[in-house]
C-alpha cells in the first residue's frame, strides 16, 4: 500500500521540510531519522510517498520544519496526526495537509479552558439530529439504529474514535475545530452534489467523535471536476447550515485516479472573529457564604460559578489552594509559601461536607463558632483554623472506620501515594517536633526514609498520619466536585502556581537536590518595593532538574490539570532568570539575576578604567550618611553598631555586618524593649541601607554583578569624576541589565518552558510584570503563552498608563491584581496622576476628576477592559462592585488583598457581604451581563 504525504509551504533558502512518525521510514519518532519531502515549484507543495505493508494498520505523524540558516528543528504545533488505512480497502492513500504554524492564537483554542468547558461536547450529541434528548424523552422511545453523520459514507469503516478507512475513491475531511458552541455542529457545503451543491439543507454533517477533530467522509459524484467547499457551523435543530466560514473558498483538486482514497487534514476554520471571554478573580479564602465557617471553602466555588453564569463571566480565577500550615499562626496565611506543593489547604474543607457531627456538644459548638466567625469582616485566621482542625480530629475519629473501608478512598491513596504519604509524615513530625524545620528534628527524621512504613495503618501511632490522609481525601473530593460543576456550566477553574517552594517544605525534605538552599529567591525593585523584595524561597537547580526531564515539574503540572483547565505561573520570568539574593540578605538590592553572565575584574577595569575591590564591593560609609540617615541619632548608631576605619572610612561591626544579623539582633532589643519597637524597626531599616551601600556584588572567582539600581546610592553620587558616573552606569550598568543577557536569557526561556507549557492541556497564562526582559514576550508567544497587563502598569516604561485597547490578542487584561490596590483605593492614592489618567485613558479632557471613584467613574474602566482586544478580561470582585454604590464596601482600602512592600503582610480579606447575596442581586448582575454581552465576550 502506498501512503503520499502532500503539504503546501512556501520555505526560504536552507529551508527543508519532513515527515516524522511512528513507521520505520518516518524514524520511528527519532528527529534526526525523519523522512525529508520533496519540493514542487510549480505547486510551491512538499510531498513524500510511503510504502506501508499490505495489511490493515494505523499510522501517528507529524511534520518538522529543519533549517539550516538557524541549526534548528521547528515542529508543528498541535497534537499527533493520525491515521487509519486498510491496504484491502485502499490500495493507495493521499493525505493532504497544512502545516499548523506553532504561536498562531487559535492554537490556544485546542488547550482544556476550551475543548473541556467552553465548547465542550454534550454527552450523547448527535450532530446530524436536534440536541441532545433528556433521559425520560429517551426511555419512551424504542430503540434505533444509529444515524451516520456523513451522507454518502455507508461503506466508511469506522476504526476509532473519528478515525476512519476511506475506502478507495472516497474522500475524508477532517479539521481541527473546538470553537464550535455546545448546541451546533459542523458541515461541509459545495460545489459537488454529495456536499450538497451549495444547498445549506443538504450539507455534509461532520462527526465529533474524536473532538475537537470533525470528520466526514464522500464519495464525490463527480472527481473529475475542482471540487470549491467552505466549512459551515450546522444547527441540527433547525436542519440547515449557518453562516458559512469567511475567506476563499477552499479546493479538492479535480483527478483522473478515481481508485486513489484522499483524507484532506484542512487549515483552520476561518473565523469572522476572534474569541474573547471576561472572567472574575476573587480568592478562595476570601469567599464568604452562609454554609461558611468564618472562611471561604471549596463549597462557595458553586455560588461563585452560578453568579458568573447568570453574569455572562466565563471564567473564575483563585490564588494558590496548597496548604501553607507551618507555624500554626497567622504568618501560614500567606498562601505562595505553601509547605507541599501537592498537598490542599486544610482552611478550604467543608465540615459538614465530610458527615454531621454526632457528637451533640460538638455540632453546637461549631453552630456556635460559625455564626461568631462569619460576623467578622475579615478572615482571622487562627481561631478559624484553630477551629477547622478541632472538628477535623472529631470527624476523624468518628469516621475512621468507614473511611479507611472506602473504596473511593483507597483510589485516592493508590493513585495519590507519592506526593501523599510524605506530606503526611512531614505534617504529623512538624505537629509532633512544633516545627516545620526538619533540620531541627531528631537525627533519625531529617530526611526521608521508609515513609510507607512510618505511616502504615497497623503503625502504633497511625493516627497521626491518618488524620491528614482522611483530610486531603476530603480536600480533594469537595474541590473535584466543584470543578465538575463549573464544567458542567460552561465556567472555566483558572488556578495559580507559585514560583517558588517553601524552604521548610515537603518538596525541600524530600528532594533537596532539586534547590539551591544556601540562596534566596526573590523580586528586584519595582513599583512594590524599592529595595526589592525577598521571598527568601530556595531557588530552583535547573541543572539537576534537566536530568530526568524536567520530571518534577511535569508531576506539578499533572497534578494541577487535576482541578484546572488555565493556570497562572506567578513570576514567569523565573523560567528565564530569577532574582537571586545571598542567605545573609534580607532586602533585595545585593541580590543579582540567575543564571546570569558576570564581569571579570579585567572587563570592568576595562570599561571604567580602573577597578578598586574596597571601593565598589564592600559597604560605602561616610559620617555625612549617618548624620542624614539617622539625624540626631548618628553618634548613638557610630557608638554601637559602627568603626572608625580610619581616613574618613566607616565599617560595620561584625557583629552587625549583614542583614541577617542585624536582623536577630535588633529583634533581641525589640524582645526586650517592645515598647520602642516602632523606634527599632526605623533603626534596622537605617542599618540595612548602610549594607547596601556597594556598587558591585561578587560573584566569585573574580567576577562581579553591577548592584542593581546602583544610580540610586550615595556609594555612586560621590564617585570621585563625573566621568566615572557615567561609564559606569551607561557603558556597564546599562549594558548588563537590558542588553547584554538578552539573547542568553531567551535560551533559558527556550529550553525551560516548553516542558511546564507542554505538560499538561492547560490554557497557560503567565504573570510577566516588572523587569521584563525583551526576549520575554516573544518566547511567550512561540509558546502560546498568555502575557498579563495591569492598567497601571504598563509593559512600556515610557508609558504611563497603559490603555486596554493596545493589548495583544494573546493576553489577559485587568485593571488590578491581588499585588495592587483596588480601583477605588488606587484612585485615591495620588490625585495629580488620578487626573491624569481622567484625561488621558478616560478621555476627560479638561474635567476635573472626582474626588472618589464614583460608581460611573468605575464603569468606563470595566467598560475599556471588556472592549479590549485581549482574549481574557479578568476583573478582581472588588472592581466590579466598584460599579454599584450600594454594594461596594465602604472604605475602599480594606479591599487590598496584599500589600507587597511589607513582607510581615496579614492575608486576610474577605467579601464583605454573602455569595448567596450576589447571586440574588439582580439589580446588579443583569447591568453587567449586558455590559459582558455588549462587548461580545464569549
Amino acid at each position: 500500500m502506498i501512503l503520499r504525504f502532500s503539504l503546501p509551504y512556501r520555505t526560504v533558502f536552507g529551508q527543508h521540510l519532513a515527515v516524522c512518525g511512528s513507521h520505520p521510514d518516518l524514524g520511528n519518532w527519532q528527529p534526526a531519522a525523519a523522512a525529508d519531502m520533496h519540493y514542487d515549484e510549480a505547486s510551491t507543495c512538499w510531498s513524500i510517498e510511503l510504502t506501508v505493508p499490505d495489511a490493515a494498520g494505523e499510522l501517528t505523524y507529524k511534520y518538522v520544519l529543519r533549517d539550516a540558516n538557524t541549526s534548528g528543528e521547528h515542529w508543528e504545533a498541535g497534537p499527533n496526526r493520525a491515521i487509519a488505512y486498510d491496504a484491502a480497502r485502499t490500495p493507495r492513500l493521499h493525505l493532504a495537509d497544512y502545516w499548523r504554524a506553532p504561536g498562531q492564537p487559535e492554537n490556544e483554542l485546542l488547550t482544556a479552558a476550551f475543548t473541556k468547558v467552553l465548547f465542550r461536547r454534550p454527552t450523547g450529541y448527535d450532530p446530524a439530529k436536534a440536541p441532545a434528548e433528556t433521559p425520560a424523552a429517551k426511555a419512551k422511545k424504542a430503540p434505533a439504529a444509529k444515524t451516520k453523520t456523513a451522507k454518502a459514507a455507508a461503506e466508511t469503516v469506522v476504526a476509532g474514535p473519528g478515525t476512519t478507512y476511506p475506502a478507495a475513491g472516497q474522500t475524508t475531511f477532517r479539521l481541527l475545530a473546538p470553537r464550535v458552541a455546545p448546541q451546533h455542529g459542523l458541515c461541509i457545503l459545495g460545489s459537488d452534489p454529495a456536499l450538497g451543491a451549495w444547498d445549506n439543507t443538504k450539507a455534509l454533517v461532520l462527526a465529533d467523535a474524536d473532538y475537537p477533530t470533525w470528520s466526514g467522509t464522500v464519495t464525490l459524484q463527480n472527481p473529475g471536476e475542482d471540487c470549491h467547499y467552505k466549512y459551515a457551523m450546522w444547527d441540527a435543530a433547525a436542519g440547515h447550515a449557518l453562516d458559512m466560514e469567511g475567506g476563499e473558498n477552499r479546493v479538492v483538486p479535480a483527478t483522473q485516479d478515481y481508485i486513489v482514497a484522499r483524507v484532506f487534514n484542512d487549515e483552520a476554520y476561518q473565523y469572522a472573529t476572534t474569541w474573547r471571554g471576561a472572567g472574575v478573580a476573587l480568592p478562595v479564602f476570601a469567599m464568604r457564604s452562609a454554609a461558611g465557617l468564618g472562611v471561604g471553602e471549596f463549597s462557595d466555588l458553586t455560588l461563585l460559578t452560578d453568579w458568573a453564569v447568570q453574569t455572562g463571566l466565563k471564567l473564575v480565577q483563585i490564588l494558590p489552594i496548597n496548604d501553607t500550615t507551618a507555624t500554626h499562626t497567622w504568618v501560614d496565611s500567606y498562601p505562595y509559601a505553601a509547605i507541599s506543593v501537592f498537598a490542599l489547604h486544610p482552611q478550604f474543607i467543608h465540615l459538614e461536607g465530610i458527615a454531621a457531627l454526632k457528637d451533640k456538644k460538638a455540632a453546637k459548638e461549631l453552630a456556635t463558632l460559625k455564626v461568631e466567625f462569619n460576623a467578622k469582616d475579615f478572615v482571622d485566621y487562627e481561631p478559624v483554623m484553630n477551629a477547622k482542625w478541632k472538628f477535623l480530629k472529631l470527624l476523624y475519629k468518628q469516621e475512621k472506620a468507614a473511611f479507611l473501608s472506602d473504596a473511593e478512598y483507597r483510589e485516592f491513596y493508590a493513585s495519590q501515594t507519592d506526593w501523599l504519604v510524605p506530606y503526611a509524615a512531614f505534617s504529623a513530625l512538624r505537629d509532633r517536633y512544633h516545627t516545620a524545620d526538619f533540620q531541627e528534628w531528631p537525627a533519625q527524621f531529617r530526611t526521608p526514609q521508609n515513609l510507607a512504613e512510618l505511616t502504615a495503618e497497623t503503625a502504633p501511632d497511625y493516627d497521626d498520619y491518618g488524620l491528614f490522609f482522611f483530610t486531603q481525601y476530603h480536600l480533594d473530593k469537595q474541590l473535584r466536585a466543584a470543578v465538575a460543576y463549573a464544567r458542567s456550566r460552561g465556567v472555566v477553574l483558572k488556578g495559580d502556581l507559585p514560583i517558588g517552594i517553601y524552604r521548610h517544605s515537603v518538596d525541600a525534605w524530600t528532594q533537596p537536590e532539586l534547590y539551591h538552599m544556601d540562596s534566596q529567591a526573590g523580586a528586584p525593585p519595582d513599583d512594590f518595593s524599592t529595595t526589592g523584595q525577598n521571598w527568601r524561597f530556595p531557588t530552583y537547580n535547573w541543572q539537576r532538574m534537566a536530568e530526568d526531564g524536567y520530571l518534577w515539574w511535569k508531576q506539578r503540572m499533572g497534578h494541577l490539570a487535576r482541578y484546572f483547565d488555565t493556570l497562572r505561573i506567578d513570576h514567569i520570568l523565573g523560567f528565564f532568570r530569577i532574582w537571586e539574593m545571598p542567605i545573609e540578605s534580607v532586602e533585595g538590592l545585593l541580590g543579582h539575576f540567575a543564571p546570569a553572565l558576570p564581569l571579570h575584574r579585567h572587563e570592568i577595569e576595562r570599561r571604567l578604567g580602573w577597578f578598586d575591590y574596597s571601593r565598589l564591593c564592600e559597604p560605602y560609609i561616610r559620617w555625612h550618611m549617618l548624620q542624614d540617615i539617622f539625624q540626631g541619632e548618628a553618634q548613638a548608631v557610630f557608638d554601637e553598631y559602627l568603626n572608625d576605619a580610619s581616613f574618613g572610612r566607616i565599617h560595620l561591626k561584625e557583629a552587625v555586618s549583614d542583614q541577617r544579623k542585624i536582623e536577630a539582633y535588633i529583634a533581641q532589643k525589640v524582645s526586650a524593649q517592645p515598647e520602642h519597637a516602632e523606634y527599632f524597626a526605623w533603626l534596622q531599616k537605617g542599618l540595612f541601607a548602610l549594607v547596601n551601600e556597594v556598587l558591585f556584588v561578587p560573584a566569585g572567582d573574580d567576577f562581579y554583578h553591577p548592584r542593581i539600581t546602583l544610580n540610586k546610592s550615595y556609594s555612586f553620587r560621590e564617585l570621585d569624576a563625573d566621568q566615572d558616573r557615567r561609564r559606569l552606569y551607561d557603558d556597564i550598568y546599562v549594558d548588563f541589565f537590558f542588553r547584554r543577557h538578552e539573547e542568553f536569557w531567551r535560551q533559558q526561556g527556550l529550553v525551560k518552558l516548553p516542558p511546564v507549557r507542554y505538560a499538561t492541556d492547560m490554557l497557560i497564562c503567565g504573570e510577566d510584570l516588572g523587569m521584563v526582559p525583551a526576549s520575554v514576550p516573544g518566547v511567550m508567544k512561540e509558546l502560546g503563552i498568555l502575557g498579563l497587563n495591569v492598567q497601571r502598569m504598563p509593559s512600556n516604561p515610557e508609558t504611563e498608563f497603559s490603555h486596554p485597547n493596545d493589548a495583544a490578542y494573546l493576553s489577559v487584561v485587568t485593571p488590578s491584581s491581588h499585588d495592587t490596590s483596588t480601583i477605588r483605593g488606587w484612585w485615591e492614592e495620588d490625585r495629580v496622576r488620578t487626573q491624569r489618567f481622567f484625561e488621558t485613558i478616560l478621555g476627560h479632557w479638561r474635567e476635573v476628576a472626582p474626588f472618589y471613584c464614583e460608581p460611573w467613574v468605575a464603569r468606563e474602566i470595566l467598560v475599556q477592559h471588556l472592549h479590549s482586544p485581549a482574549m481574557w478580561a479578568i476583573f478582581p470582585l472588588q472592581d466590579l462592585l466598584a460599579m454599584d454604590s450600594h454594594l461596594r464596601r465602604a472604605n475602599p482600602h480594606e479591599e487590598q488583598i496584599n500589600v507587597p512592600s511589607n513582607p510581615n503582610h496579614f492575608w486576610k480579606y474577605r467579601l464583605h457581604f454573602p455569595l448567596e447575596e450576589l447571586v440574588d442581586a439582580v439589580g446588579f448582575n443583569e447591568p453587567l451581563r449586558a455590559l459582558v454581552a455588549a462587548s461580545g465576550r464569549g
